[in-house]
């Protein structure tokens, strides 16, 4: 048990969690600009009406990871003034970890284009579904495995007591 109060808990719980997305926001941007890029490439001109399909639906879910991902950061700047630390920490928790589905889905659809490309679509399917299981593991799966419910310590239930110290 540390002398940490629920108004600084709160206060470190958001920095941690921006600092985090940070590393997120900067890998889906750079994904971003590869799935842009490459629609401006003669090759691309030349792809499979699948190719075309899977690069629209991933870069759909890039965009989404980008948004879920920026939102904290929007969501701070908009209502830390206002005791709503609280707030931002589980919905931008909730964001971060849509965000992050949405990234392994788009990583994984990077995978099925390029592998598509190079080797056909059977090995693509393989390489896109080892990929998603490789995220879905490492990402959700073993967390969840390591969550220990008795030491999850519950919000506060008069949030604007300990927020408004904040």
């Amino acid at each position: 048990m540390t002398d940490e109060s629920d108004a600084a808990r709160l206060r470190r719980n958001v920095n941690e969690l921006l600092q985090e997305l940070r590393v997120a926001q900067a890998g889906v941007q750079i994904l971003f600009g590869f799935l842009l890029a490459v629609t401006f490439t003669e090759p691309y001109l030349r792809g499979s009406d699948f190719q075309h399909a899977v690069h629209l639906i991933t870069v759909g879910f890039t965009v989404v990871a980008v948004a879920l991902f920026t939102a904290p950061a929007a969501w701070h700047r908009m209502l830390f003034r206002h005791g709503k630390r609280d707030r931002i920490l589980r919905s931008s928790n909730r964001f971060a970890l849509w965000g992050l589905g949405c990234l392994a889905c788009a990583v994984s659809g990077t995978v099925l284009l390029l592998v598509d490309v190079i080797a056909g679509t059977v090995p693509a399917a393989i390489a896109s579904a080892v990929a998603l299981t490789g995220f879905a593991t490492l990402w959700f799966a073993l967390p969840l495995r390591h969550q220990d419910p008795a030491e999850m310590k519950p919000a506060p239930k008069d949030s604007r007591s300990v927020e408004n110290g904040a």
